[in-house]
């Protein structure tokens, strides 16, 4: 085993990575940076957000509106200092990006375009045509490719955080060309790697987002939080589960049930106005689990459209014409085009609920930092949290930016904070019992499982018992598969045994990252007895602020379930209200 000492380990090279990277190069010249992902850093999910990034930055908005939205949005779960930071340090990481390239979309007097977006009151979404995450991927790596200090370890596979004297020394990861397990000795890691909701069968998210960094920090002994609030994009392709930008809805675009009608209105969502008035009441730009749920609900009354991908309705952008659909939406058009045959400037697209962002994540305080000395964390696969029961459309790319440099710079002020010298001996031994669990996945047979099999078995359980709506007796049913997969999983045997990329090898241990982490979901869902934003029981309707105005917290137990329990909220100057989604979009 090859051993790689370095200062900091970055697992993950998208939004969150690179914009830590940087950071630490910026901070210290002198620092040896590991940046580790299992794919090529333009590959990272980052590349396909399409909307854009929130920043308050027009006269008519301000810092205090942004905090209001995003904390009611998070149906009061969010940080309330953490949402201060952020909102503050948002505009500084829009405009720093576009010092270093980034095409921000234009008004016609040359000033930064916004949109707006879902659960906003306010116009404040940055975007780059309905390719943002594209372009904010492309200006972040090729910033980094000023640094000398960053070394790129492109397709290596995270297996093991090396855990020793009670902190975090490193970790190590098996090349995919080579097949050859590395060792990282760092002195301090951060985990960037993105979230992991391919655990459900119908999701916008990428086959690499399994979430293999939160599982590393969740075995090691890191508490995840607020694993049980999922978020259901209201637009998604049927069939693919690509995502249609909110930007559709924020440019302008309505959603119409099988009778043509705009069935928002009958969700709190505000009377219907005509379509092209200046100042629309929230209706379509309603928060992404309004939207989801009403989509339910419409199910229910049987309005919506039986298709040969299941129940749709339909995204009408027919009325903002060709030019404008073609400036500012190319992008979701040719993807209506290419996957569905539906041209949207003549023809309304259906559309369906996916599974989109996970709001639970490893369990940060305000500067990044995890449960272990030594670990942090940034972007979806970290929970600050900012984004609490429901995350709001745009805030995401910015979380991006904010908490990935500030992870970076806490982790700086953590290695400057004294002794930090790698114990070598102790960070070897956990390396080996690394490498001789992947030893015995090559030296099992005659399991009988498969990954396809239990793979199958774990997404239709979540989506089944844990989806848009939840009761106790579909959570237990999914508590209960979920830890019956978890037992099968060992049984699960390794057909090939070759070292070169060999893809069935990191199925199995994407597998067992996302089963983990599947049973935090379930876990969790099952001890909030309360709806609250994205996590609806039809047993516990109400909002308990009483019980569950706070975190769940769960922690790994092996074999067993997680042991669940709870940390305050911190509310600082917004105390718990009716979000209200009635009134007018600015």
């Amino acid at each position: 085993m090859e051993t790689i000492q370095t200062d900091v380990v970055i697992i993950g090279a998208g939004g969150a990575g690179l914009r830590a990277a940087i950071a630490l190069a910026e901070a210290d010249p002198g620092l040896r940076i590991a940046l580790v992902s299992k794919v090529y850093p333009m590959r990272s999910h980052t590349c396909a957000a399409e909307g854009g990034a929130a920043g308050v930055v027009k006269p008519d908005d301000s810092l205090e509106q942004h905090f209001n939205d995003t904390v009611g949005g998070g149906d009061w779960l969010t940080d309330q200092d953490a949402v201060e930071l952020f909102i503050n340090e948002a505009p500084k990481e829009l405009v720093q990006l576009e010092h270093w390239g980034c095409p921000w979309s234009r008004e016609d007097n040359g000033s930064v375009a916004v949109r707006p977006f879902g659960g906003m009151k306010i116009k404040r979404t940055w975007f780059a045509a309905d390719k943002t995450g594209f372009h904010l991927l492309h200006t972040l790596f090729q910033t980094s490719l000023r640094f000398d200090n960053i070394q790129r370890f492109d397709e290596y596979f995270t297996t093991d955080l090396l855990v020793a004297d009670g902190r975090v020394q490193g970790c190590t990861a098996i090349e995919m060309r080579s097949g050859m397990m590395h060792q990282f000795q760092a002195k301090a890691v951060i985990i960037c790697s993105g979230g992991a909701s391919r655990m459900f069968p119908f999701t916008t998210n990428g086959s690499i987002k399994t979430g293999d960094g939160t599982a590393l920090a969740y075995r090691a002994g890191a508490p995840v939080k607020d694993m049980e609030f999922v978020q259901y994009h209201p637009t998604g392709l049927p069939g693919t589960g690509i995502l249609l930008t909110e930007g559709c809805r924020g440019e302008g675009g309505v959603l119409r049930n099988k009778d043509g009608y705009r069935y928002l209105q009958d969700y709190g969502m505000g009377p219907e106005t005509p379509i092209g008035e200046p100042v629309l009441k929230t209706m379509e730009l309603g928060p992404r689990d309004r939207l989801s749920q009403a989509f339910w609900h419409e199910q229910k009354k049987g309005k919506t459209i039986e298709t040969q991908w299941g129940d749709c309705v339909y995204l009408d952008l027919t009325h903002l014409g060709e030019a404008r659909i073609k400036e500012r939406l190319p992008f979701v058009h040719d993807l209506a085009k290419s996957y569905l045959g539906v041209d949207m400037i003549t023809d309304m697209v259906p559309i369906r609920p996916v599974v989109h962002y996970m709001m639970g994540g490893i369990h940060t305080d305000i500067n990044g930092a995890a449960g272990l000395p030594g670990l942090f964390a940034a972007g979806e696969c970290a929970c600050v949290s900012i984004n609490g029961a429901n995350r709001l459309g745009s805030n995401s790319l910015t979380e991006l930016l904010v908490f990935g440099r500030r992870a970076a710079e806490s982790a700086v002020a953590y290695i400057n904070g004294g002794d930090k010298t790698v114990d070598a001996g102790a960070a070897n031994d956990r390396a080996e019992a690394s490498r001789a669990r992947i030893t015995a996945l090559f030296q099992k047979s005659g399991g009988g499982e498969t990954t396809s099999g239990i793979r199958r078995e774990m997404t239709e359980s979540m989506e089944s018992g844990a989806g848009i709506y939840r009761d106790e007796e579909s959570l237990k049913a999914t508590c209960g598969k979920i830890a019956e997969l978890r037992r099968r999983y060992n049984d699960i045997e390794l057909h090939d045994k070759s070292n070169v990329f060999n893809t069935d090898l990191f199925q199995i241990l994407e597998l067992g990252s996302m089963l983990d982490l599947a049973e935090t979901v379930a876990a969790s869902a099952l001890a909030r007895q309360e709806s609250r934003g994205s996590h609806q029981r039809l047993d516990f309707t109400e909002r308990d602020d009483s019980r569950f105005l706070k975190h769940s917290m769960a922690h790994y137990q092996g074999e067993g379930p997680p042991r669940i329990d709870y940390l305050d909220v911190t509310i600082t100057k917004s105390p718990p209200g009716v979000r209200d989604y009635s009134g007018d979009h600015k």
